[in-house]
């Protein structure tokens, strides 16, 4: 069924009937759809805009479709122009001329973007909760590994010894801070845009709060221009995933390099990883490899849409259906790394023995003995010099710093002296950084105590969500 035509005399050619359909794409808006229809059939009852026997007629036609179609009765037929112009012949079918009154007060351009919103509010709500799982996980991981030390790295060279704690919690900010952007998207897309017809509102009296109400939207839309033009939304939620996969995208490089035989500092589980079908001794780790790749597809929606929405006038043009195709792919995309990385996360093994090692070598301990020379009274620029002395010496004889003997250190300073050893330990050079944010157990507990809070609060805050 077509909701147009009256004015056409001759058919769409098939082709272009082809292009133009949106079916393909907007059938799974199917219960966004019929919720919104049901909302807007009500109030046109209450408001006497139709009969309200055919309203309450027409959203028991409604809600038997919505059933059927869920119990798999009814079949979405895919040669509609949408889905909207489905359900509303579904239901002209099911109950007569009184599902021709469904449309009254409204066009597809307000319909559409309710449905979306309606979609994406329920979408982001999932989103977060996959994401608070993920946190959990990293918290587990994390708080069995409080004293596990590895090397800190700046420039992909080691730097300094820290934990693998105090490296998981440091992504578990960044997905707090993807947390609040989700809430901040969704805050500003929980605006109610039917009624605002296809630019310029209705001349009957249509209750806009009464279907806010009925829908759970916070508000209204202020301009029934925007209402139908506005893509923002879209467009938040889109640049929204792609910094949730870019999150991923940098954790999943790191595993993909600790699980190297060079690092080999964790090992993947055979459930999340694959092997070669010529090496047989190889073992891939292609989840993190996909995460990483997929990241420049969800990029890439963000850019079809920006793209789209450039240079568009007012008020809706069918440049806007192209919305949808890229929304939908980086919310799937999105939805399944977030499920597949979280499950690889939870079953890695963490090889402790191998990270300590790591971080006994490079020399992640130089800074140390510079604060040790600053402590005992030397200018840390004097102290920097002469640790790079030290460095290069032990870089001609093969050795580290922890093995020069105390003359050695003498002929760089005399003010080294026995304690030298303690302070360059590699787990007083962590428990020494006892500032806030840093890696020393005390701290790091901290953190996990206010993971631990922020996760309990976030699983609160996304049950308020309607």
């Amino acid at each position: 069924m077509k909701l147009w035509g009256g004015r056409f005399e001759k058919g769409v050619n098939s082709l272009v009937n082809d292009f133009n359909s949106s079916i393909r794409v907007d059938s799974r808006m199917y219960k966004e759809d019929i919720l919104g229809s049901l909302a807007h059939v009500k109030m046109l009852g209450q408001q006497n805009i139709i009969p309200k026997e055919d309203s309450i007629k027409i959203v028991s036609g409604l809600e038997t479709i919505l059933k059927r179609i869920e119990n798999g009765v009814i079949k979405i037929d895919e040669s509609s122009e949408d889905i909207h112009s489905f359900i509303e012949g579904t239901l002209t079918y099911y109950i007569g001329d009184e599902g021709k009154k469904l449309h009254t007060g409204r066009s597809r351009n307000d319909q559409v973007t309710l449905d979306t919103k309606l979609y994406l509010k329920s979408v982001l709500k999932d989103l977060g909760n996959d994401i608070v799982s993920l946190q959990e996980v990293i918290y587990q991981k994390a708080n069995d590994n409080i004293n596990t030390i590895m090397p800190g790295y700046t420039h992909m060279q080691k730097a300094q010894p820290i934990t693998f704690a105090h490296h998981l919690l440091a992504y578990s900010e960044m997905f707090k801070r993807d947390l609040g952007r989700i809430f901040d998207c969704y805050k500003r897309l929980d605006q109610m845009p039917l009624g605002s017809g296809a630019l310029a509102t209705s001349t009957y009296k249509l209750d806009r709060h009464m279907i806010a109400k009925d829908l759970g939207f916070a508000s209204l839309t202020s301009n029934s221009l925007d209402s139908v033009s506005d893509r923002d939304y879209a467009i938040e939620a889109l640049s929204t995933l792609s910094m949730i996969m870019m999150h991923l995208s940098r954790f999943s490089e790191e595993i993909i390099l600790w699980a190297t035989n060079e690092f080999s500092f964790i090992e993947l589980s055979d459930e999340y990883s694959t092997g070669s079908s010529i090496m047989p001794q190889k073992k891939n780790p292609d989840v993190a490899e996909l995460v990483r790749g997929k990241t420049g597809r969800v990029y890439g929606d963000l850019i079809t849409l920006l793209t789209v929405m450039k240079g568009l006038p007012l008020a809706y043009n069918k440049d806007m259906q192209e919305d949808k195709e890229a929304l939908f792919d980086a919310l799937d995309t999105t939805s399944i790394s977030l499920k597949t990385f979280t499950g690889m996360l939870d079953t890695m093994k963490i090889n402790k023995d191998t990270m300590k090692k790591g971080a006994s070598h490079g020399f992640t301990n130089a800074t140390d003995v510079a604060d040790y020379l600053v402590k005992k009274g030397l200018a840390f620029r004097s102290a920097h010099e002469i640790v790079g002395e030290i460095v290069l010496y032990c870089i001609k004889e093969d050795i580290a710093i922890d093995d020069l003997s105390l003359d050695e250190f003498n002929s760089f300073s005399p003010i080294f002296e026995e304690d030298i050893y303690s302070a360059i330990d590699l787990v007083n050079c962590v428990e020494e950084r006892k500032v806030f944010g840093g890696p020393s157990s005390s701290s790091v507990k901290i953190q996990l105590d206010l993971l631990l809070e922020s996760i309990k609060n976030t699983k609160e805050d996304l049950k308020c969500l309607k």
